[in-house]
């Protein structure tokens, strides 16, 4: 799976991880990962929100239409 990533090899993304150690230090890195995949986390819960939420309202408005159908036949038959 890491070698398809952007088409980056071991040794490229070895090369990036060895960059990230030097520049940032052991300290910092775990918690910028730590960072990322909260980013991450919280990004995929916002994309699945509002497909949830159109969903809800979908279901809602089934249900309306559906009590609609029903109370029309006792108005016509109050007519």
């Amino acid at each position: 799976m890491a070698s398809q990533l952007l088409f980056i090899g071991t040794t490229e993304l070895l090369l990036i991880g060895g960059l990230a150690l030097l520049l940032f230090g052991g300290k910092k890195l775990p918690e910028m990962m730590k960072g990322l995949g909260q980013g991450v986390q919280s990004f995929k819960k916002g994309m699945k929100e509002p497909l949830e939420e159109e969903k809800e309202e979908a279901e809602s408005e089934q249900e309306n239409v559906e009590e609609e159908k029903k109370d029309k036949p006792a108005d016509n038959d109050k007519q």
